[in-house]
């Protein structure tokens, strides 16, 4: 019986210790997206066509694919998004369009998610 508590309460430590570093990963890249500056793109040199683009922070993870006409973004298409509880963060899509610019306010309350969406962006239209 002293075997298996034993054994039983080791499990439970290296699961607490397992846990204890996935959050702190977690935190770690997260903090870190929130220091990475968003730089805006210069339209002006994109030629027309289809691109994509993709960016990850843990947990979160964006691929996109960004249609350019006329030096003009016509089209943002969120092709995956690993987000959490980030969804609401899709909608700044809408502000990089009207804008032309992916220097636009985040999505308040999915600011990690909005951030990620406007780097898979600007990986999408910087060669």
């Amino acid at each position: 019986m002293k075997k298996v508590l034993l054994i039983v309460g080791a499990l439970v430590l290296l699961i607490g210790i397992g846990a204890a570093v996935f959050v702190k990963m977690s935190q770690d890249a997260l903090n870190q997206l929130v220091k990475t500056p968003i730089t805006d793109v210069d339209l002006s040199v994109v030629e027309d066509g289809s691109y994509d683009g993709s960016y990850s922070a843990f947990p979160v993870s964006v691929t996109v694919k960004v249609t350019v006409e006329d030096h003009a973004i016509t089209e943002i298409l969120i092709t995956k998004h690993d987000n959490g509880q980030g969804k609401p963060a899709e909608v700044i899509i809408d502000d990089v369009l009207s804008s032309q610019s992916i220097d636009v306010d985040v999505i308040s309350g999915a600011t990690y998610s909005s951030k990620v969406i406007l780097l898979a962006i600007r990986d999408a239209l910087i060669p």
